[in-house]
Parts: C-alpha cells; structure tokens; sequence
C-alpha cells in the first residue's frame, strides 16, 4: 500500500457538514440584534398592508414567508465572506479533511435553523389569516425550503468574488432586496406587467409565491403559469445547488 493511501482520507463528499451546522448555530445564536431586525421588511409590509388594503393580507403574509428565506441567502453571502476573508478558511480546507460542499451546506443550514424562528411565528400568524388546508402547508414548505437552498447557493457563490467586506453589504442588500421586492412577493402576480410575468415565474422567490396565490386562491389558477413557475423553481435550485458544491470545490482547490 502507497504511503498516500495511509495518510490521506478517501474523499466523502459533505464531509463536516454537521460540524460546520452546529458551530455556525453558536455563532449565529449570539447575534440577538441580527435575528430581532431579521424581519424588519417583512414586519413594515405586513402592517402597511394591513392599513391600506387588509384585502391583500394573506398575499402579505406569504410573500413574508417566502422572502425571509430568500434573505438567508443575504446571511450566508456576508458569512461566508466573512469566513473566507478575515479567517482564510480556504488555507483551512487545503490542510483538513473537511469537505468545501460540507462547509457551505454546513454553514447554511445553521443559519437557517437560528433564524427559522422567527419565520414559523410569521407562519403561525398567518395561519389565522389564510386558514391553510395540510397540503396547502406542506406545499407552502416546498417551495419555501427550494427558495432558501437556491439562495443559500447564490449567496455562497457570490461570496467567493469578493475581496473586501465593505463592499458586499451595498451588493448584497441591493440584489436580495431587487429579486424579492421590486418583483410580486409581497403583492398578487397579476398586479406585476403582463409581458414581464415570465419573467417573474423564472426568478425563484416570485415563482414560489406565483405558485402559492395560485393554490390557495388569490390569483386565477392558470395551469401554464403554475406548470413554468413550478418547472423554474425545480431546475433553477436544482442547478444552482449543484453549481454552488461544484463551485466551493474549484475554489478550495484554487487556494
């Protein structure tokens, strides 16, 4: 046998992901302010809304759902950066066995679950608003929990351009902000201009909540429209999660 082969590990792919999850938690878990102001938005449009037309409530309420896990995305970009910037992480994964992916879905996933908190008690509320029937929840949590990994994976990747901290905070609130509130998240799809509701359905957080008001109600039911929004949201999160492991991998392995 090589002396390779007695000292260097077999690869396993999402090696340290639990390790990555529960260290991220402590260190999210600290951050009381960032998880109080975590839904400022989403708390501002709920109450307009509920001023100006309480017709539009239930549309409110899950736009708030689905953009707090769109927002994730935000997090894990500043992280990451964070991380790789201040800490040299990279210099880290070359000498470890832990694996890039096991770090990225690592690092997501404790982000998540610190911050999933105050997302359920915007879930409970709504409850009372929207009346969800089981199937309607659990699609509710599909669409949202594919929003949350195809912006965990943007945000992972975008992190990897920057060089400097200082820049990422304008980019990143003007990127999360433009794909989850100029387009219809907080408000009905049909509201958005006709010729550029296709465009809506192939931007994730749009299309999952396109998918919803269709469901429950809000907005005719057009099969097409919830056939491409549902298409989109698969492929796009299944794509960018599989760019994001493929990325993290080239960019270890480029130092």
């Amino acid at each position: 046998m090589k002396t390779s082969e007695l000292t260097v590990p077999p690869y396993r792919a999402f090696r340290g992901l639990t390790s990555f999850l529960w260290t991220e938690m402590l260190v999210q878990a600290h951050e009381l302010t960032a998880m109080a102001t975590s839904m400022v938005v989403q708390g501002v449009v709920l109450v307009f809304v509920w001023i100006l037309n309480p017709s539009l409530l239930g549309v409110a309420f899950v736009g708030a759902i689905v953009f707090s896990m769109f927002t994730m995305g935000q997090r894990l970009l500043n992280e990451a950066a964070y991380i790789r910037i201040d800490h040299k992480a990279n210099d880290l994964y070359l000498a470890s066995p832990l694996t890039p992916e096991g770090f990225f879905l690592g690092m997501a996933s404790g982000i998540l679950l610190v911050y999933i908190a105050p997302v359920i008690v915007v879930g409970i509320l709504a409850e009372f608003v929207i009346h969800f029937t089981v199937l309607e929840a659990l699609l509710l949590f599909a669409v949202s929990a594919a929003v949350w990994l195809s912006s965990a994976s943007i945000g992972y990747t975008f992190s990897t351009f920057f060089r400097d901290n200082r820049a990422i905070w304008a980019y990143a609130t003007l990127f999360f902000t433009t794909f989850g509130v100029v387009f219809p998240v907080f408000y009905p799809l049909t509201y958005f201009p006709a010729n550029l509701q296709p465009i809506a359905l192939l931007l994730p957080p749009s299309a999952a909540t396109a998918i919803m008001q269709s469901a429950l109600g809000m907005i005719p039911f057009v099969t097409g429209r919830v056939v491409m929004g549902s298409l989109a949201l698969v492929a796009e999160t299944s794509a960018l999660l599989a760019f994001a492991v493929y990325w993290a991998r080239r960019t270890v392995r480029e130092g």
